[in-house]
């Protein structure tokens, strides 16, 4: 691992403006579905949850069995996880997700980049005992 120095306040700022507005671009779905990543302190993993969906012609995520349009902010009932990663470290998980025989639970690239970030992040928070938000 690299160690860096923090950026200084006018970089952190900029980059922190352009995060914030290529956020707010569109984004096509995943059709084999979505992930739920979380940090489990006690032992010491990052544990990722993949959930199937079913894009529908709009774009919007249904659950598979139930036809539901799957909502942002839950209320769509408990769901099951069709399967569970777990690893100390993002590189850990990143390889279940991406390496050996398929099928893999990522189809789209940009969603790999999106796992791939957001790993890091809670490899992060784990690492220095603060609280995991995914985005």
């Amino acid at each position: 691992m690299v160690k860096t120095s923090e950026a200084p306040a006018p970089l952190a700022a900029s980059i922190d403006a352009q995060d914030a507005r290529l956020s707010q671009r569109f984004i096509s779905l995943d059709p084999s579905g979505y992930f739920l990543i979380k940090v489990d302190a006690g032992a010491g993993e990052l544990v990722v949850e993949h959930y199937g969906n079913t894009i529908d012609e709009k774009g919007l995520a249904r659950d598979s069995d139930t036809g539901e349009v799957l909502s942002c902010k839950g209320g769509n009932g408990p769901r099951q996880p069709t399967r569970i990663y777990r690893g100390n470290s993002a590189k850990h998980v990143g390889i279940q997700l991406t390496e050996g025989d398929g099928p893999h639970t990522v189809s789209r690239l940009d969603h790999a980049l999106y796992l791939g970030r957001e790993l890091q992040k809670a490899e992060q928070c784990l690492r220095s005992g603060k609280t995991y938000v995914q985005d």
